[in-house]
């Protein structure tokens, strides 16, 4: 692993375990509650995501940017 490597890993482990110690204190402390919050927030960025993802290409299909697929 490159020397710069090192460092980059270290700060990431650090910011993960700030935030996880956050997730966990907005839950009260209640690491399970924590975990299902996190899920739920996972869970609506997926939705969100997937949302945009195919708004865009339908946008993109009317107007002509995308040929859609036919089979």
């Amino acid at each position: 692993m490159p020397e710069a490597a090192a460092p980059k890993l270290q700060l990431d482990a650090q910011a993960l375990e700030a935030a996880a110690d956050q997730a966990i204190a907005a839950c009260g402390g209640d690491a399970r509650e924590a975990v299902k919050a996190l899920l739920i927030a996972n869970e609506f960025l997926e939705r969100e995501m997937e949302e945009r993802v195919s708004r865009g290409y339908i946008r993109g299909v009317k107007h002509g940017r995308f040929n859609a697929y036919s089979g």
